[in-house]
């Protein structure tokens, strides 16, 4: 029998650590709904998940021209209130299916130039789901009605509490810790299957480390990303 390495013992405890926090993050919130509030989240669950059917279809149809057509106009401040208004809005109106339509949502630029909707508030575990996958069919919802609306493509990110910036930080540990494992041992290193958030966080996250280079493998719901020693 093969011995694991302790590189290898240490980076799959990472990747467990970090699944089961986020595991907790979201259970915690999901155990204090019951009863009538269970189904109003599974009806806003399926909701969510119809919704996004039909956004898809529509996004390589009628709405592709806004994404792939539309000019993009010169981004004064009333344009930008225009767009964060027409986001909010749209949000909010997703919301309704969770019962979460009140709530406070905070916008602000993010660091890539994007329009960051918050969503505050108590017991928003539900808008987040089992490793951000509920948050990540809103996210894609809010952006191609959005962009359908004004006619073309924004960056628009949708988060809740924080939590995709707390997602980051553990997503920068994996991937330091893998790169630093591949560096070592001069071989591949294969995370566990992620989200398109989450590979395209660890790609943007090492493009700059010059020893190492990523690439995603597989059809998701399985596609991961492999980290592998950069050619000379």
């Amino acid at each position: 029998m093969v011995k694991k390495t302790q590189e290898t013992d240490n980076l799959d405890e990472l990747e467990s650590v970090e699944e089961v926090e986020e595991g907790a993050e979201v259970e915690d919130g999901a155990a204090e709904v019951s009863g009538e509030e269970t189904e109003v989240v599974d009806a806003g669950e399926e909701a969510v998940e119809e919704v996004a059917e039909e956004a898809a279809v529509e996004a390589d149809g009628a709405g592709s021209a806004a994404r792939a057509g539309g000019e993009r106009p010169e981004i004064t401040d009333e344009e930008l209130d225009r767009i964060a208004d027409t986001a909010i809005e749209t949000l909010r109106e997703l919301l309704v299916f969770f019962g979460a339509q009140d709530n406070v949502i905070d916008e602000y630029e993010g660091d890539e130039g994007e329009l960051i909707l918050d969503v505050v508030g108590d017991n928003l575990a539900v808008l987040i789901g089992r490793y951000g996958k509920t948050l990540d069919a809103l996210q894609y919802l809010v952006a191609s009605l959005v962009n359908k609306k004004i006619g073309y493509r924004y960056p628009i990110a949708v988060d809740v509490e924080g939590y995709r910036n707390r997602r980051r930080r553990k997503l920068e540990n994996l991937a330091k810790s893998a790169a630093a494992r591949c560096i070592r041992s001069g071989k591949e290193v294969r995370l566990r299957p992620m989200t398109p958030y989450e590979r395209r966080a660890i790609h943007i996250i090492l493009r700059d480390e010059t020893r190492v280079e990523t690439y995603s493998e597989g059809a998701d719901p399985q596609r991961q990303v492999i980290v592998k020693p950069k050619e000379s």
